[in-house]
């Protein structure tokens, strides 16, 4: 096998063939960031991991998530690679409510129950949406939003 200019030589630990819960995806899309990220500012999009994983991108997807799970891959790089918004593990009222916190960094649980008064949305859903978002790293930049969790 020849190898051309475009060859990389990585080196990986074998500990994540026997990782457990990780299937060949999870482990296909590690191999992949391995080899084409040097450092969490470097830009790939799912697209080229799904490609050079030889997978489609709803596999690369949960892959990625699932290196998430098991606390291979930080949270801050698969919300980077994947996005805020296809995140399939957010349910539409997640997301609309991140899209808030967005856009209102700085809020306290008054203002925000007053705001769910005049919506007509149910605390609860509310309060739901934000464990959601908490769970699964999305309001580690919002400080403000984390405390409600509370």
């Amino acid at each position: 096998m020849a190898m051309n200019d475009t060859s990389r030589m990585i080196t990986i630990s074998e500990d994540i063939f026997h990782h457990p819960g990780l299937d060949i995806y999870s482990q296909m899309v590690y191999i992949v960031l391995r080899g084409y990220l040097t450092s969490e500012s470097d830009a790939l999009e799912v697209s080229e991991v799904s490609k050079l994983g030889r997978m489609s991108e709803k596999q690369a997807i949960k892959a990625l998530q699932k290196l998430v799970e098991a606390k291979i891959l930080p949270n801050k790089l698969y919300r980077r690679l994947v996005g805020d918004f296809r995140d399939d593990r957010l349910t539409w009222a997640a997301k609309g409510l991140l899209q808030f916190c967005k856009e209102n960094p700085a809020i306290d649980m008054q203002t925000l129950l007053e705001l769910v008064d005049e919506s007509g949305e149910e605390e609860q859903d509310v309060r739901k949406a934000l464990r959601e978002l908490n769970q699964y790293g999305y309001l580690e930049e919002y400080p403000a939003w984390r405390r409600l969790v509370n």
